[in-house]
């Protein structure tokens, strides 16, 4: 893998795993596939390794929803690093998901999909790891389940990791966190074609769902700057007031339906639910101590679904940790909007990683 030269846009490609893979559910899988993407050059010594791991409904293409930090000319330079992003196990962006065969009946797993746990998706990801040879990951950076990923393997393998950046994201799923995805996932429920194995099962619901997810992303403030006035103005006359918060909520239901599916939600929020690093570790705290790398904890100030007291635990807790509150009115979403902000911690907790000689070495196209 030393010398991999890709070019600086985006690269898909799909690892397969052929052998048996046993989740913390006890489930057995004969096989798994992880879709993943790559940018940028590994160069001669491979310590310039940025891998990102992303949030519940997003992809691989983490230069798509990350715009502000990953390409030409951003943070995470193209012509400094080599960039790779995983698809999460249960996702429908060409991991193995819901929608795939499941080989020992022959049939689609659909609602008999087991659920991965954020532990389970980085042990997944380990296979995939040391596929491509990589030894040391320079920087691992991801918010919200992402960053809950992140921190998983930190503590996996505290050797791997030089510097982490959890962002917006928790050690344990709280409560309060749980209640908003047991809500969503009723919404699906709801939905009469749940229970259909269909592709389309519950995508009225999980519409719904989505509506109930952004008032958890966002907040009062935020809706006060963006969703202020009316679509259709109160009036006398056949046609009802409409406000533009009710046409946002239905717009965001309707752009999720378009590229995402009800079982692939349904079992992520439940994989989310379960994440726990001191499951099995002697709880959270000791857990979190294991880990070695040097840390960057990020809170947004005004995230209500992940609040600054959950990143402050991580800080307390993981050995030299820093913990640095970005001020923003966009909530939860803020890790992803706020790029400015998160930029200059960035710059001030990370060594600028120069370009070193890419050694010529070509790669299995069909990896």
């Amino acid at each position: 893998m030393v010398g991999l030269s890709v070019p600086p846009f985006l690269m898909n490609r799909t690892f397969h795993y052929k052998k048996p893979f046993t989740l913390e559910s006890g489930v057995v899988l004969p096989q798994f596939h992880l879709a993943y993407s790559v940018w940028g050059k590994l160069n001669d010594t491979a310590d310039n390794v940025v891998w990102v791991f992303h949030a519940l409904t997003a992809n691989s293409d983490a230069q798509d929803w990350w715009s502000g930090l990953i390409g030409e000319e951003k943070f995470f330079d193209l012509s400094r690093y080599f960039i790779i992003c995983v698809n999460m196990p249960g996702s429908c962006y060409g991991s193995i998901s819901p929608l795939d065969v499941d080989i020992k009946t022959g049939e689609l797993y659909y609602h008999s999909f087991p659920v991965f746990t954020t532990r389970d998706m980085i042990r997944a990801y380990q296979h995939l790891k040391d596929f491509l040879e990589i030894k040391r990951v320079h920087v691992g950076i991801g918010g919200s389940m992402g960053g809950q990923q992140l921190v998983e393997w930190a503590i996996e393998e505290p050797e791997l990791f030089e510097h982490i950046v959890p962002i917006a994201t928790n050690a344990k799923h709280s409560p309060w966190g749980i209640a908003f995805n047991a809500t969503q996932r009723f919404c699906i429920e709801q939905d009469t074609s749940w229970k259909l194995s269909h592709p389309d099962a519950g995508i009225n619901g999980m519409k719904a769902a989505r509506a109930v997810a952004l008032l958890s992303y966002r907040n009062y403030f935020a809706y006060g700057t963006t969703q202020q006035g009316w679509q259709r103005e109160p009036a006398n006359g056949s046609h009802p007031a409409l406000a533009k918060a009710e046409t946002y909520q239905r717009y965001q239901g309707e752009k999720l339906a378009a590229r995402f599916t009800a079982f692939s939600y349904y079992v992520l929020s439940q994989s989310m639910d379960l994440h726990d690093v001191g499951r099995n570790r002697n709880g959270v705290e000791n857990a979190l101590r294991r880990i070695h790398a040097k840390t960057l904890v990020v809170s947004i100030s005004s995230d209500i679904l992940f609040p600054t007291v959950e990143q402050e635990l991580l800080a307390a807790n993981i050995p030299g940790a820093s913990l640095q509150t970005i001020d923003s009115d966009y909530g939860h979403d803020g890790f992803l909007l706020e790029f400015r902000k998160l930029t200059t911690l960035l710059k001030n907790f990370l060594p600028l990683k120069t370009t070193n000689k890419i050694i010529p070495s070509t790669l299995n196209s069909n990896i």
